[in-house]
């Protein structure tokens, strides 16, 4: 297994966002705004979800290594820092799936 994290594609992230659109297909991404950056991740969250119902492994792999790439450039986008998204998920950890779910506010 790959010791890589989340992390430091979030390092990556935020040293690419500093470069120049020339070069750098994040900081491309990101000139064009949070809502560019959320149809991407869009887009990619929905390729994942059918290469995850398809055969093949390899496929759903790097679609899912694509999802996250875009949530991290749309976090980016938003200026939302990675360490609070975790502390969200921490958060929700404290108690089962079912009585968090069970504690949000209705839609």
């Amino acid at each position: 297994m790959s010791s890589f994290t989340l992390h430091d594609l979030a390092a990556i992230v935020d040293a690419r966002a500093a470069g120049s659109a020339e070069v750098s297909y994040t900081r491309k991404l990101l000139d064009k705004g949070a809502a560019h950056c959320a149809k991407k991740f869009g887009e990619e969250a929905v390729e994942t979800v059918i290469a995850a119902v398809g055969e093949d492994r390899n496929r759903f792999v790097s679609e899912a290594a694509d999802t996250l790439f875009h949530l991290l450039v749309l976090l980016k986008a938003r200026g939302v820092p990675l360490a609070e998204v975790e502390a969200a998920l921490a958060a929700r950890t404290k108690m089962s799936g079912l009585e968090e779910k069970a504690s949000r506010p209705p839609d």
